[in-house]
């Protein structure tokens, strides 16, 4: 075990001697994944505020008569510029200008314009004269559903205005609007909601989460792996050490742990990034109270997940890399294995709320992000997490036999 010892001494001295190292491994992926929670929270809040503050264009053709008094009474946020026939006369950068319906439509396709509104001609007078069997007339509103003013300024329209005057017309035609009203459906709206917050408010955690772990877990061992064995082997350094009394076996482990050991800190970074990112997370995630809460057992589960997950990839690219003759071949084939690792966790953030069978959670780095998806709901099962473990393990051990092997080959170590 001194040969363990001694290669598991020399691998770490190598990081952290290494300050350009040390800031990759540790420093940076910890301000990466604060910072991206922090952006989002940041954007989103922006882009909806944005949306909300924006003074909505909007175009309304033939109006009933008292219909622009009507909308001023509302208040309504908004600019309203009202014109009859075909033509209107507007205000542009190159000053006024007379434009067409069609020219409406062109600008609120181009999203100058936010929102149309068309009236049928002699309006009021088809409410007021309607009689049984008739056709009753129409409001047609032309809008842009790809930009978010002009969605958003039809939905306040809809809501604010022509809803509440059509309610209003309403009223004049049939007098108490109570004799039409058979009942009422959930007044209070808000009385209506049955739903676990916790789950609600962590939906959009559940989503991110597990793939920034996931992809960025890889990173370290991906980079470390690839350098302290075929790195060395094309260094000379690794050959030297085969020819020592050293046991292959205890070479092998001891450039395991400490690449476990020094990817595991990787992970206790990434687990203390998400407790200092969370609160930012909320205000983009939340609903109901706002609060995402994580059971201390789960946060503990995580860590262990993420541990063993670390190890796997330890495993993984030591394989890779002990396979391979140089550092550009390992390059090239751990690309394709962290494009699987990246679409396991662009696969969890589309999930949908279909049933997991607990077989999956013995899914290599799959099962891992399913089991980080649950943690962040509180829902994951000791089954589910015992399941997603010890297949985990197993498989590590596994691909650490096939390490010793491939260590054990002259063949495959001094790329005969």
């Amino acid at each position: 075990m001194n040969g363990t010892k001694y290669v598991i001494q020399k691998e770490l001295d190598r990081v952290f001697k290494d300050k350009k190292l040390v800031f990759s491994l540790f420093l940076l992926p910890a301000v990466l994944m604060i910072g991206i929670y922090l952006l989002m929270g940041k954007l989103i809040n922006i882009m909806v505020t944005d949306v909300q503050e924006h003074v909505p264009t909007i175009y309304v053709q033939n109006m009933p008569d008292g219909f622009n008094s009507y909308v001023e009474q509302l208040n309504f946020p908004g600019s309203v510029i009202y014109f009859y026939g075909e033509n209107v006369l507007t205000r542009t950068d190159e000053g006024e200008k007379i434009i067409s319906t069609e020219e409406i439509k062109e600008n609120i396709r181009s999203g100058r314009i936010d929102l149309l509104v068309v009236f049928e001609e002699d309006f009021l007078n088809q409410v007021e004269n309607y009689e049984e069997g008739s056709i009753i007339p129409e409001i047609r509103t032309y809008y842009n559903p790809a930009e978010d003013y002009s969605e958003e300024a039809r939905n306040k329209f809809m809501e604010l205005v022509i809803n509440k005057y059509k309610t209003y017309l309403l009223a004049k035609r049939i007098g108490d609007l109570n004799q039409i009203m058979v009942f009422d459906v959930d007044r209070d709206p808000a009385a209506s909601y049955v739903m676990d917050e916790t789950r609600a408010n962590a939906k959009t955690l559940s989503m991110m989460l597990p793939y920034l772990v996931i992809m960025l877990l890889f990173t370290g061992p991906m980079n470390l792996g690839i350098d302290a064995i075929t790195g060395e082997k094309e260094r000379g350094t690794l050959a030297s050490m085969l020819i020592t009394p050293m046991q292959r076996g205890q070479l092998v482990l001891g450039k395991l742990l400490a690449l476990s050991i020094l990817s595991c800190l990787s992970a206790v970074v990434y687990s203390v990034s998400i407790i200092v990112g969370l609160p930012d997370v909320q205000k983009v995630s939340a609903v109901g109270n706002g609060t995402v809460r994580i059971e201390p057992v789960q946060m503990v589960w995580l860590f262990i997940v993420m541990v063993v997950l670390v190890y796997l990839y330890v495993t993984i690219v030591g394989l890779i890399a002990v396979l391979s003759k140089s550092s550009k071949e390992a390059g090239s084939y751990i690309s394709p294995v962290y494009i699987i690792v990246i679409l396991s966790g662009i696969m969890t953030m589309f999930a949908g709320d279909f049933t997991v069978d607990i077989g999956m959670f013995g899914i290599p780095v799959y099962g891992s992000a399913i089991a980080i998806q649950k943690i962040t709901t509180n829902e994951l099962t000791l089954a589910q997490f015992g399941v997603n473990v010890i297949s985990t393990v197993c498989i590590s051990a596994i691909l650490t036999i096939f390490i010793i092997k491939a260590f054990n080959s002259e063949k495959v170590m001094f790329n005969v």
